[in-house]
C-alpha cells in the first residue's frame, strides 16, 4: 500500500545515500558509530501486559510501499566471507562496522554494498522519525525498510524503541488466531480507502469500519477476537495492551 510520507523521502534519501556511500568504508557515515541512543529520544514505545505476547505475524505478502528499497539485503543463504577477510576496497571498518558486517557478507560480494544497505535504513529512519514518528515504526512492521531490525541493532541503536514497538504492530493484512493480541490500536498513515473488518468464532463480526479522510483511527480488538483484516490503513500500533 502506498504511504504518503514516505515518498516524500525519495528525493532526500537519494542525496543521503550518496553520502552514504562515499563514507562507507571509512566508517565516518552519521549513524557509522552506533552511539547509544539518550534516554529520552521521544514518546516511550507502549510496553506489553505483564505477560509478554508474541508478537503479531507479518502478511505473507503485501503491496509494496511507495519508494523502493535501500538496497537489496545481504543473502541469509550461502557462503559468508569470514569475519577476519572482510576488509574494504578502501581504508578501514570501525569495530562497530565489523561487527555489523559479521555473516552478512556473501561470498565475493563488497562489504562495503552491504554495509551501505544498513546505513541507508538508519538514514530513512532518522528522516521518517522527525516527519512523523507513526510512520517511521509503520515502515519497520510492514518491512518497507529491509533488515531494519539488524541495522537498528548494529548500527544505529539510537532507534530500538522504534524496532521493539513496531515488534506489536500489525501491519495491512490478515491476522489470525493466537497471534491476535487483545488492545487498543492507532493507524499509522493510512490512505482515504482505509478499511478494517474483526471478527470472532464462526466468523461473526464483531467490529468494521472505514476512513477517507486518511487521518489516524482507533480500535479496540476485544478477547474474543479470531481474525483481524486491514486493507489500506498501513500499519496499526499499540496504544495499550489488555490482559
Amino acid at each position: 500500500m502506498r504511504n504518503p510520507f514516505l515518498a516524500g523521502a525519495v528525493v532526500v534519501m537519494a542525496t543521503a545515500a550518496l553520502a552514504a556511500c562515499g563514507s562507507s568504508a571509512g566508517g565516518n557515515g552519521p549513524e557509522a558509530a552506533g552511539a547509544q541512543r539518550p534516554a529520552a529520544s521521544g514518546p516511550a514505545a507502549p510496553g506489553p501486559s505483564a505477560a509478554t505476547p508474541t508478537p503479531p505475524a507479518k502478511p505473507a505478502a503485501g503491496e509494496p510501499g511507495e519508494p523502493a528499497a535501500a538496497g537489496p539485503a545481504a543473502p541469509t543463504t550461502g557462503r559468508k566471507t569470514p569475519s577476519d577477510e572482510i576488509t574494504p576496497a578502501t581504508g578501514t571498518f570501525t569495530e562497530k562496522q565489523r561487527e555489523y558486517l559479521a555473516d552478512r557478507v556473501p561470498k565475493g560480494m563488497d562489504p562495503a554494498a552491504v554495509l551501505q544497505t544498513g546505513q541507508e535504513a538508519c538514514d530513512r529512519l532518522r528522516y521518517l522519525v522527525k516527519a512523523d514518528r507513526d510512520t517511521a515504526v509503520g515502515a519497520i512492521a510492514t518491512d518497507e525498510i529491509p533488515d531494519a531490525a539488524g541495522a537498528v541493532a548494529g548500527l544505529c541503536p539510537r532507534h530500538q524503541d522504534l524496532v521493539d514497538e513496531a515488534a506489536y504492530a500489525y501491519p495491512d493484512g490478515t491476522h489470525t488466531g493466537d497471534r491476535l493480541r487483545p488492545g487498543v490500536y492507532r493507524s499509522a498513515s493510512p490512505t482515504t480507502a482505509c478499511t478494517w473488518r474483526i471478527t470472532g468464532a464462526g466468523g461473526k463480526e464483531l467490529s468494521s469500519g472505514a476512513s477517507d479522510t486518511g487521518t489516524s483511527r482507533t480500535i479496540t480488538i476485544p478477547k474474543s477476537a479470531r481474525t483481524f483484516t486491514s486493507t489500506g490503513c498501513y500499519a496499526w500500533l499499540p496504544e495499550g495492551a489488555d490482559g
